[in-house]
């Protein structure tokens, strides 16, 4: 059965960091591309960053996050992670781990399996 369980949101003040991180039931871990998406209230999900399946693992970054949000990846662990520094209000969302297999997208109706989500709050 294919799961993706987020941990590690919280209520955190600007400025400040949490990792976010995402255990993965995928069988072959290592085949599938790994996003993070996430949705505040009243808005659409929106992309936040990608780690390819292959190739070193290359990223791909929403500019919003660039520069303070880091996404990696331990294929021995079936664990992707989310670190976020330097938070923002704006960054305050429910936080979504996705998977497909192979090919990298920051569209999230590319991604075939979800987590339930995981709050994150960003007070000013």
């Amino acid at each position: 059965q294919v799961q993706l369980v987020e941990s590690g949101g919280g209520l955190v003040q600007a400025g400040g960091s949490l990792r976010l991180s995402c255990a993965a039931s995928l069988g072959t871990f290592s085949r599938y591309t790994m996003g993070w998406f996430r949705q505040a209230p009243g808005k659409e999900r929106e992309f936040v960053a990608a780690i390819s399946w292959s190739g070193g693992g290359s990223t791909n970054y929403a500019d919003s996050v660039k520069g303070r949000f880091t996404i990696s990846r331990d294929n021995a662990k079936n664990t992707v992670y989310l670190q976020m520094s330097s938070l923002k209000s704006e960054d305050t969302a429910v936080y979504y781990c996705a998977a497909k297999q192979f090919g990298t997208t920051m569209l999230s109706n590319d991604y075939v399996y979800w987590g339930q989500g995981t709050q994150v709050t960003v007070s000013s």
